[in-house]
């Protein structure tokens, strides 16, 4: 059976700009989540609470997924990739040996919510090429599902839907799942993934216990993933391969030792990012 292990509420704390998050887990986490490694959901209308943006800041080590549900932000790095992300787009960036991005928001009013993902990658490829794909909201296939469930593909692949990104060694599942009153959505994810189930908005039940808004399930085991609403619902289902291997983390920077760590601050004050 596949049970939930963890129900994770999120907190709140700061970061780049002074961005206000709502913060699910993090590297300290690393073991829990394996092999994600950080969670954050940003959404407010007050400006004062997102418009310092994510000024410049490194990566090594891993790779960010962003999800816009509404407002806009824009990517730029020191590979010279730029990107606008608006609602119901995203981008999948792989930091490997190292990258310098930002991340602003492109509005002075409003709703800005997304969600930022961070997802491990194996010791063999920490220090491949840093890559950047911008994912437009038409990149990004749905489809609609037995019962009226409705769901977005950005990884993976659901009901013979292929979303953009796929493979990989975490192998990696990313749907946005609406689901109606009365509504049930059911996936089995491969042998041995991790599975998360993110609140997003309304009332959904999954394996039986309630995801409410902001908070977070953490499914192991094997058999289905199964989600369902008395209300209507909407929950963010996330699957990974572990990699069961070290972590080291210090700040934006994830490695499998303390040397590398050291290693990849030296890198990036020497200005070889």
């Amino acid at each position: 059976m596949r049970t939930i292990t963890s129900v994770l509420q999120g907190e709140q704390v700061e970061d780049g700009g002074g961005v206000k998050l709502t913060r699910f887990f993090d590297p300290r986490s690393a073991k829990l989540a394996d092999p994600f490694l950080l969670l954050d959901e940003f959404r407010t209308d007050q400006p004062l609470d997102y418009v310092g943006g994510f000024p410049p800041h490194p990566h090594r080590g891993f790779e960010t997924v962003t999800y816009i549900i509404a407002g806009a932000m824009r990517h730029a790095d020191n590979r010279g990739n730029t990107g606008r992300l608006e609602s119901g787009g995203a981008q999948w960036m792989t930091a490997g040996r190292g990258i310098i991005h930002e991340e602003m928001p492109q509005q002075e009013n409003g709703l800005l919510w997304g969600y930022q993902l961070w997802v491990n990658l194996p010791a063999a490829r920490k220090m491949a090429d840093p890559f950047y794909r911008d994912l437009r909201p038409e990149d990004i296939p749905s489809t609609g599902l037995e019962g009226g469930v409705r769901a977005r593909v950005v990884a993976g692949e659901l009901a013979g839907v292929r979303g953009p990104i796929a493979g990989g060694e975490v192998n990696p599942y990313y749907f946005d799942i609406e689901i109606p009153a009365g509504g049930q959505f059911t996936w089995q994810p491969p042998e041995g993934h991790l599975v998360l189930i993110v609140g997003v908005s309304g009332e959904v039940s999954a394996q039986g216990a309630a995801v409410a808004s902001r908070k977070l399930a953490i499914l192991e085991g094997e058999g289905p993933v199964e989600a369902g609403s008395a209300v209507g619902g909407r929950v963010l289902v996330i699957a990974g391969r572990p990699l069961r291997e070290p972590v080291a983390h210090a700040g934006p920077f994830v490695m499998n030792t303390r040397q590398q760590l050291l290693e990849a601050v030296n890198d990036y004050q020497a200005g070889r990012f």
